[in-house]
């Protein structure tokens, strides 16, 4: 059974960091593009950042030069850096895993709160 879990939300004032860290239980960690979503209070799920299998990145434009998405294969992890945080970033943050558009895996999520 795939699983994958978050750590590392909490609550931060602006401009200050967060790291945010997802442990998968996937048999073939290294052929899943990887993701993070947010999604705030009355609004969508959207795409924060994306690192494919091959290991290319790929940005929401609203957080590019602020976060850094990366992965360890051989540790099964996916990590979301979040540098300079705004008000506007608050939101349960979720893993994501997908090999295909059939085979989509999410975590529960995390709660990013970005208050003075």
């Amino acid at each position: 059974q795939v699983q994958l879990v978050e750590s590392g939300g909490g609550l931060v004032q602006p401009g200050g960091s967060l790291r945010l860290s997802c442990a998968a239980s996937i048999r073939i960690f290294s052929a899943y593009a990887m993701a993070w979503y947010r999604q705030a209070p009355g609004k969508q799920r959207e795409l924060v950042a994306q690192v494919t299998s091959a290991g290319t990145t790929h940005y929401v434009d609203s957080v590019k030069g602020r976060f850094t998405i990366s992965r360890d294969n051989a540790k099964n992890t996916v990590s979301l850096q979040m540098n300079s945080l705004k008000p506007e970033d608050t939101a349960v943050y979720f893993c994501n895993a997908r090999q295909s558009t059939t085979i989509v895996y999410w975590g529960q999520g995390t709660q990013v709160t970005v208050s003075s």
